[in-house]
Order: C-alpha cells, then sequence, then structure tokens
C-alpha cells in the first residue's frame, strides 16, 4: 500500500489553499451587499481549518513520495476539491442539490465548462467570481500536473517531454519551485493582459476579471445565459480567441521566453502543428459558411474563428449556435471536440502531440511495408521517438475511445436520446463544455439531466482531465497491495 502521509500532506495544503481564496468571493459579495458572503466566509473558515490540521497531522519532513503516491495524488486531490468547492454552491440562497453542487465545482475545476446554472445574468457576483476562481485554480493546477508529475509517470506519451521540457528549463531554473513560479508568473501575467483587453472592449470591470480567469484556464464560464454572445459587441470575441490560442500553447514555453529564448514557442512543433490545424479548420468553415449561408465575410470569420478555437482548445464558450449551419458544422464541431491544444497548456482532450506521434508512427508503417529490412527511424520534433513512447500514444488513444464509448453507453441506459448521451460523453471526458441536441447544446444546460447521468459525467470530467491513466491505475487492485 503506498505511504499515505506525503499525499494527505500535500492534499491538506491543497485544501487550505483553497478555503483561502473562498474569503475573495466573500469580500466581493460584502462590496456589492449581498448576504451570501457569509456562506462564503463560513464554508472558507472550514476548509482552510480541515486542510491545515490534515496538513499538519501528515506532516513529514524525511518522507519521499513515490511513484503509486503521486498517482494517488493526482486522482484523489481533484475529488476532495471538488467537493470542498462544493460548498458554498449548496448553502446560497438559491440552494443546489449535493449532485447539482458536485457537477457544478468539477466543472469548474477540471475546467470543463458545463453548467448546471440558469440565471446567471442576475446571480450574486461572489458564486459568480467563485465559479471563475475554480476554473482558474483548475486550469494553473493541470499545467503544473502536467509539468511535474504525468511525465515521470510516462503517461500517454507524456514522458516526450521530460527532456524537451525539464533540460532547458533546469539550466536557467534548476528548482522545480523557480519552474512553478516561472508558469505561474506567466499564467498571472496573460490573465491580466485578458482582463484589460477585455475592458477596453467595454465590458465591465467584473466580468473582465471573470472571463480572463475563465478564457486563460480555457474553463467557458460565463457570467450570463448567453454565454460569450452577452459580450461580443464590442469586439471582446477577439480578444477571448487571441487569448485561448494563448492558453492552449504549452507554458513551458513562455517560461523559456520570459528568460530570454522567444523562439521556444515556435521552435515546437505542438505549437506548429496546432496552428496550422487551426488556420485548415477555420479556413474550412469560413468557406462553409459563405457559401450556405450567403452572409457578409466579416461576420462568418469572426464567428466560424471564435467557435472553432473554444471548441478545440475545450474552453466552450458559445457565441451563435452553430448547431443551426448545418450537417457539416455540427458534425466538424463534434470532431474537433476529441483534438485539443498542446500538452502542458490548459487545453484539454487527446492534445495535439499525440495525433503528431500517431501520425508519425503510421507513416513509418506505411513506408516500411514494401521493404520490411529498411531503417527507417521515427521522429518527433527533430529527436527519435522511443518505442515505449509510441506504444503509450497508442494505449492512450485505445483507453480514451473505450472510457468514451463507455460512458456514452452508461448515458444511453439511463434514458438520454442518443445525441445527447453521445455528445454528453464527448463533453465531460474532452473537458469540453456544450454538446449538442436541444438539451445540452450551445443554447442549452445540464440542469435537466438526472442525477445518475450528472454523476457520470462528473466522473467522465476528471478521468479526461487527469489523462485517464492515473484514475485507472489508482482503481487496480495490485495497486493497493504491498
Amino acid at each position: 500500500m503506498p505511504d499515505l502521509r506525503p499525499v494527505l500532506f500535500i492534499v491538506g495544503l491543497m485544501i487550505a489553499g483553497l478555503g483561502a481564496a473562498m474569503f475573495i468571493p466573500m469580500f466581493v459579495d460584502i462590496g456589492y451587499g449581498n448576504e451570501g458572503w457569509q456562506v462564503f466566509g463560513l464554508s472558507g473558515f472550514i476548509a482552510t481549518l480541515m486542510g491545515t490540521i490534515l496538513a499538519l497531522a501528515n506532516y513529514a519532513p524525511k518522507s519521499h513520495m513515490r511513484a503509486r503516491g503521486a498517482f494517488l495524488l493526482t486522482t484523489f486531490s481533484w475529488i476532495i476539491l471538488a467537493l470542498i468547492g462544493a460548498i458554498p454552491f449548496m448553502f446560497q440562497d438559491n440552494a443546489m442539490s449535493l449532485t447539482d453542487a458536485y457537477f457544478e465545482s468539477m466543472s469548474g475545476l477540471t475546467t470543463t465548462g458545463s453548467t448546471v446554472m440558469t440565471g446567471l445574468d442576475d446571480a450574486p457576483e461572489g458564486i459568480l467570481i467563485w465559479r471563475a476562481m475554480l476554473q482558474w485554480y483548475g486550469g494553473v493546477g493541470i499545467i503544473i500536473t502536467a509539468l511535474a508529475i504525468l511525465p515521470r509517470l510516462n503517461i500517454g506519451g507524456m514522458q516526450l517531454f521530460k527532456t524537451e521540457w525539464f533540460d532547458p528549463m533546469g539550466k536557467i531554473l534548476p528548482r522545480a519551485g523557480q519552474i512553478a513560479a516561472g508558469i505561474g508568473v506567466a499564467y498571472i501575467g496573460l490573465s491580466i493582459a485578458c482582463a484589460i483587453g477585455y475592458i477596453l472592449t467595454g465590458v465591465g470591470t467584473f466580468d473582465a476579471i471573470c472571463l480572463s480567469m475563465t478564457t486563460l484556464s480555457t474553463g467557458g464560464f460565463a457570467n450570463s445565459d448567453a454565454s460569450f454572445a452577452a459580450y461580443a459587441d464590442g469586439g471582446a470575441d477577439m480578444v477571448a480567441s487571441l487569448f485561448m490560442v494563448f492558453a492552449a500553447m504549452p507554458f513551458a514555453a513562455y517560461v523559456l521566453a520570459m528568460r530570454g529564448n522567444p523562439s521556444a514557442i515556435f521552435r515546437n512543433p505542438q505549437t506548429r502543428g496546432f496552428i496550422l490545424l487551426l488556420l485548415i479548420i477555420i479556413a474550412v468553415m469560413v468557406g462553409y459558411m459563405e457559401v450556405n449561408n450567403h452572409v457578409s465575410t466579416a461576420h462568418p470569420i469572426r464567428l466560424a474563428m471564435f467557435n472553432v478555437i473554444s471548441v478545440i482548445t475545450g474552453t466552450g464558450y458559445s457565441f451563435g449556435d452553430y448547431q443551426a449551419w448545418g450537417s457539416l458544422a455540427v458534425t466538424l464541431f463534434f470532431v474537433i471536440m476529441f483534438v485539443g491544444g498542446c500538452a502542458g497548456s490548459t487545453s484539454c482532450s487527446i492534445k495535439i502531440f499525440r495525433f503528431q506521434v500517431a501520425f508519425e508512427a503510421l507513416r513509418a508503417y506505411i513506408l516500411r511495408m514494401p521493404s520490411p529490412h529498411a531503417v527507417r527511424p521515427m521522429r518527433y520534433g527533430g529527436r527519435p521517438l522511443e518505442k515505449s513512447t509510441v506504444y503509450s500514444v497508442m494505449a492512450f488513444f485505445f483507453v480514451f475511445i473505450a472510457c468514451y464509448a463507455g460512458t456514452a453507453m452508461a448515458l444511453s441506459l439511463i434514458g438520454l436520446d442518443d445525441i445527447t448521451a453521445l455528445s454528453s460523453a464527448a463533453t465531460a471526458i474532452t473537458n469540453v463544455g456544450p454538446g449538442l441536441g436541444d438539451i445540452v447544446g450551445p443554447a442549452g444546460s445540464f440542469q435537466p439531466l438526472p442525477d445518475a447521468a450528472k454523476w457520470i459525467m462528473s466522473l467522465a470530467m476528471i478521468v479526461g482531465r487527469l489523462e485517464i491513466i492515473p484514475v485507472l491505475v489508482v482503481l487496480t487492485p495490485s495497486f493497493w497491495r504491498a
């Protein structure tokens, strides 16, 4: 059985940190004269106290976390933090059930963006900023997880970045704490720049702050039932498009850029592949809308660019109902849910680098067919690809599709129609947000779904956000044997 003390110590610190963060919406509610500040104050006090006690009780200065402990921490911490984050939702004036509160909190922390809340335009400011903070907290959390933990555990090809990220960063930032601090500076700096951009386009200061947090985290929570359509008149959609792309880039490259190596951003093969794919899909969508909808050139470009970027990065903002654009648009948006951004970003889903590795393996296989004895090494970013990395990527594809199929079947078994079940499973495991159909589509809400569906989707959200393998490892009986 893994040593639980280091795991519980770090989880305690995380709980205390999340509890302390609850005092921010408390002061926001006080400033706006909302009575909900009492809920945040009490919740924050209890969570901070519980986390501090848990951390102190498990503090062991000489203990070290092994691989099994890292697997357990990766999974257990997100489950517990989602439960702590759900507390304020359950005790507001419009109190949610445990199911709805946990769904909303898990959707926030995993930056999925699916919501069961309605009446957002009239919701208290404290609860609105808490939703945004959950996504912002989860966004930086997944970056640290993707950079510091997953590559060390050889998960789904993430071992590819042991040298790509840490070798050059180790020369200028020798300590892991310094690397984390550099990522934090980049994350905060981009969030501030995004908020300023929103303010300059006419978005109110409060909404701009909330939107900046949900944009950089590629979360997609907005302060309006109309999602981003409520802010697009002044050009805020252009700001959002730019910063969603920034958020889908590897944040380690930003750290290297800040340390005098700006070319690191564009030298990364993920970045180049992601930008090229974006341009192709946007061009296809613009051409399709121009031919079939007969609208002006500027309008389809903005709509296509925003919605393509929103879905492919997993942000999930909606600006117009793309279900009304025709069958090709619906099919294309469903497919790109499974793409995602770059590894080491706040983006989600399968990730660009896995597609690149898979295509490189396929290319090598096809070229080897007529000449079985020819030596054709596989390469990624100019470096040789190890077979273990290719096998890991292929295994990830298989497990990802299997988990998606299992989630979709489970949702179908509890009575959801085919479109709702298939798209809800996709949006949960890829952490995108809106699905397809009249219920969970861009103009809908997940509120009408039965409780069983929300629990299944909550599990799928965390499975997808943590790259699937850590959760499956923890669930195996052999993991718990001595």
